[in-house]
């Protein structure tokens, strides 16, 4: 089984997104202001998922931001671990970078241009004519950990 964040589908209870790099990276190219200055910048981004490289930016017509990666790689832990090693810039959930940003590893670029939206979370897996029952059983303690709770996502 693969556990997958798709997206993007506003109203929908999946994490939402963040732009981050290494502050090292930033001292040394400099920052971003706004969604438009990404583009002098390398972008990193998820391949063969076209969607996925719409990042949850404002442009200046305020739509999402479609990029073009210089780098492409279809799982978002191994864009992480390249953003962590001082790789150009990323947009991963916020789930997959909270101890990161928390740590200071990775700072959010043009907060006040992300939109606040969310993507569903998904369970792929082979399906015979049953469900397993321990499958069965880790999607409800998935989906009960995941429901928000008073207006806040589990794991916000």
């Amino acid at each position: 089984m693969r556990i997958r964040v798709a997206g993007p589908a506003a109203g929908n209870p999946g994490p939402a997104r963040a732009i981050s790099n290494r502050p090292a990276y930033l001292q040394a190219h400099g920052t971003p202001r706004d969604a438009a200055g990404l583009s002098e910048h390398n972008l990193l981004g998820f391949a063969p998922t076209a969607t996925l490289n719409r990042w949850l930016l404002r442009d200046v017509h305020g739509n999402e931001l479609d990029i073009a990666p210089r780098l492409h790689a279809s799982s978002g832990e191994t864009l992480r671990q390249l953003v962590l090693a001082g790789e150009d810039i990323v947009c991963l959930s916020d789930f997959m970078t909270r101890e990161d940003r928390r740590r200071g590893d990775l700072v959010q670029l043009v907060a006040s241009e992300t939109l606040d939206a969310r993507q569903p979370i998904n369970a792929v897996y082979y399906r015979n004519t049953q469900l397993a029952s321990r499958i069965a059983c880790f999607l409800d303690f998935v989906a009960e950990r995941l429901a928000p709770r008073g207006g806040e996502a589990a794991w916000e």
